[in-house]
């Protein structure tokens, strides 16, 4: 029996988030998350209160919330410009659209 294998053709790629400022911002993100997580996990070996875990498990998650909604609009404005290819003008108005939908989907959360 013989396998046929297709090559993905480049509109099934996967694109990936190719701005390095942003992948360094969300790198950074993470990495405050981690250290909130570890805080986390110290804080119950330790026995703290509850409730003091809970206010930190409520930073964590809106910290990965909106490290979440800040890299799917570096996505969606890196994809937008591959497709438009705005003009400087255009630029400027995609980047203020995409800063005002990351502002109204973190009010959502």
């Amino acid at each position: 029996m013989t396998t046929i294998r297709k090559t993905p053709s480049a509109a099934t790629v996967a694109p990936v988030l190719d701005d390095r400022s942003a992948r360094a911002d969300l790198l950074n993100r993470l990495k405050r998350a981690e250290g909130q997580l570890r805080g986390i996990q110290r804080m119950i070996e330790e026995g703290d209160d509850c409730l003091k875990i809970g206010q930190q498990f409520s930073a964590v998650r809106k910290a990965l919330d909106s490290t979440y909604l800040r890299m799917t609009v570096c996505f969606m404005t890196q994809e937008l410009q591959t497709v438009v290819q705005p003009d400087a003008a255009q630029q400027a108005r995609l980047d203020e659209m995409m800063g005002d939908l990351q502002t109204l989907l973190a009010r959502l959360g």
